[in-house]
Formats: structure tokens, sequence, C-alpha cells
């Protein structure tokens, strides 16, 4: 059985070698936080060159709506993978995965439901 921080750090570094496999780099700041049965992780600073390029060039809601397309088929072709590592870290199944990316602060969530509040130690004090 994992402590809390435990599990939070190898979702942390679980998603963080994902972004670098699939989206060619790491974000700048990453951290996951497990709250009963749900599992947040905030990454910062995610866009890349590229992205922040095509978002300034073309019109506001044309740039940020295409990136977001991209951005979500790139996590719903990935989820089996990030699921079964959620799943494996947790020892819970994931019910749910919620993803969104923000085109102006460069700041990526994504929201894992899972089936019940994985089993914890209690850290020592």
């Amino acid at each position: 059985m994992k402590t809390q921080g435990e599990i939070e750090a190898a979702i942390a570094n679980g998603i963080n070698r994902f972004e670098q496999e699939y989206m060619g780099r790491g974000p700048k700041d990453i951290r996951a936080h497990l709250l009963g049965d749900l599992l947040v992780v905030r990454l910062k600073g995610v866009l890349t060159a590229a992205e922040q390029h095509l978002v300034k060039q073309l019109p506001a809601e044309k740039g940020r709506d295409l990136l977001k397309q991209v951005r979500t088929h790139l996590i719903e072709t990935a989820r089996p993978a990030m699921e079964a590592m959620v799943q494996d870290i947790t020892g819970v199944k994931i019910l749910t995965l919620h993803h969104d990316i923000s085109t102006v602060t460069g700041e990526e969530v994504i929201l894992f439901t899972l089936q019940t509040e994985p089993p914890l130690r209690e850290t020592r004090k």
C-alpha cells in the first residue's frame, strides 16, 4: 500500500513521461492531487513553440479550437495507456477521464474519476 504522497508523485512522474513521449516535451511544472475518488493532474507550461505560434497567428477562436481538438485527440488516443498507468499506481479502476487545456496560460488539466478511493497507508509523523 502507498501513501497519498507516493501515489501523487508516481502519477505526476507517469504523466510527465507520457507528455514527453506523446507530445515531444514535458511540462514546466506538474502536480497531482488525490481528492477521495478524484485524481486531478495540473500541468503548467505545456504548449510547444509551434502551438504557441499557431494560436497567435490564427484568429482567436480558430487557433484555440484547433489546438484543443488536436490535444483532445492525442489524449483520447493514449487514453488506454494513461488509464492503465493510473490504475496500476492506485490499484483502482478508472471510471472517467476529463481533459482541458488553456491556450492563454498554457495550463492543462486532466481529471480521473476512480471507482473508489484508493487504499492508503498512513504517513509516519
